[in-house]
């Protein structure tokens, strides 16, 4: 395998002037970035040795963007950390093992020592290859973040390409996010624009859009319900927008529906992947659009009593603060339950945690969400289960409504609904209307654990 930075820095050499990162409306060019690595370099190969574990504190800016090559130059593992609470970042470091942290100042770095040791087994596999890391957290509240580390070296060898395009995408997801890196890598080694927002509301995403000629798009089902509520959409120009790529939670059928109807002329596509197998390539059913096959050499996979299997050439090494259950002799459980067509296709129906059991039947939580979701009245919905001592758990709907709504008569709706279209066992035995449903920073809805 060819070290990823002698294939990077000819790519970065060869696009010279083309616009590589716009960020805070300032364009810089790919020779910008390159010689903003170097510039770097100087700091880190003087401070740093190969083979640290670096946190990262920063998102993604032109000057993050730079320390992360330089980063990768120096072979250390990089542990990119977002959060502005002091607790979860000093958490996260201590889990990561990571004995430096760099913030970014202007273009000037500050390194200091965490005073952690980095002795875990899987680094010093790592350590031997002479190859960069990468480690990401996963996100949820039922459970305690897992930390997985990735050879860095082997997953942006993925990324080689000799071809170069034109494209122009809105890097949405955030710089600890699986999703977030696979859209650097993508659009940087392709030469494409990466156009980076100082914050994801559905007003400053679509200005974006509108003054940088944005074409692509790729961000949360709950972020697009949210610009569907909002309706910025209609107070700018998105004429340069060809696809919307969605991913990271399982999409509505009545949102997918609106996309396409809000956005005729553009390409609607389903992105998938997991932290820990990377981005996954896919293809889209013809007909059936919430259907999906995998259509990439680098993964194997099967289903396995409905949960889809992965086998992945770029799969993490493993968990830092978790044994490896989630890997049976090298595939990676998803926990994801799927429904098949006979010609191969599959579409993610749930997740494996989140099924309610009603009185021994199996209730998704999605299906009720589509289902309350149709009412006009109801802009938002998180379905969840709590115990109940004579069914085992029961089935209860979060739901936010249109203002100066009568919750009253809208739980009468959501009722109604429910009884036109779900089984007795399915339908919600509590209905909350609250202000906002909960979820994280990456625009995912997080649904509340069984208590």
């Amino acid at each position: 395998m060819q070290n990823p930075d002698s294939w990077f820095t000819s790519k970065f050499l060869s696009l010279k002037e083309k616009v590589a990162i716009i960020n805070k409306d300032k364009r810089y060019t790919y020779s910008n970035l390159l010689d903003q690595i170097n510039a770097f370099d100087r700091s880190i190969q003087s401070e740093i040795p190969a083979g640290t574990v670096v946190a990262l504190l920063s998102d993604y800016s032109f000057q993050s963007i730079a320390l992360f090559f330089s980063l990768v130059r120096n072979r250390n593992t990089i542990v990119p950390v977002i959060s502005q609470n002091e607790a979860e970042i000093e958490h996260r470091i201590t889990i990561s093992c990571a004995s430096k942290k760099i913030t970014i100042s202007g273009e000037r770095l500050q390194i200091s020592d965490t005073g952690n040791t980095s002795d875990n087994p899987l680094f010093e596999k790592l350590r031997k290859t002479d190859h960069a890391g990468l480690v990401l957290f996963s996100s949820g509240i039922t459970d305690q973040p897992k930390a997985m580390l990735h050879d860095l070296d082997q997953l942006i060898s993925g990324y080689r390409k000799d071809v170069v395009k034109e494209i122009n995408s809105i890097i949405f997801l955030t710089f600890d996010h699986i999703g977030g890196i696979d859209t650097l890598l993508s659009l940087l080694s392709i030469g494409g624009t990466v156009t980076i927002p100082e914050t994801r509301d559905p007003k400053s995403i679509c200005a974006l859009i509108e003054n940088h000629k944005v074409n692509v798009l790729s961000c949360s089902p709950t972020f697009l319900n949210l610009l569907i509520l909002s309706e910025a959409y209609k107070s700018y120009n998105l004429g340069s927008l060809q696809i919307i790529g969605f991913g990271a939670e399982q999409m509505p059928e009545f949102l997918l529906q609106k996309i396409k109807d809000i956005f005729p002329n553009v390409r609607i596509q389903q992105k998938f992947g997991t932290s820990e197998t990377n981005a996954i390539r896919v293809k889209n059913h013809p007909t059936q659009s919430l259907f999906m096959k995998i259509d990439d050499p680098n993964i194997q996979y099967k289903i396995v009593d409905h949960e889809l299997w992965l086998k992945s050439a770029t799969q993490i090494l493993g968990y830092l603060n978790k044994n490896s259950e989630d890997f049976e002799d090298g595939w990676f459980k998803t926990g994801d339950v799927v429904s098949e067509t006979d010609d191969g296709y599959f579409r993610i129906i749930g997740r494996k945690k989140e099924v309610i059991n009603v009185g021994g039947e199996k209730v998704f939580p999605g299906e009720v969400e589509n289902v309350i979701l149709q009412l006009r009245s109801v802009t938002g919905c998180s379905v969840y289960g709590i115990k109940n001592l004579i069914t085992g758990e029961i089935v209860v709907a979060e739901v936010t409504i249109i203002t100066n709504g009568d919750s009253t008569e809208i739980k009468k709706e959501i009722k109604e609904i429910c009884a036109r279209n779900l089984d007795p066992y399915k339908r919600p035995a509590k209905i909350k209307v609250v202000e906002g449903l909960t979820m994280n920073e990456r625009f995912k809805k997080l649904r509340k654990p069984g208590n």
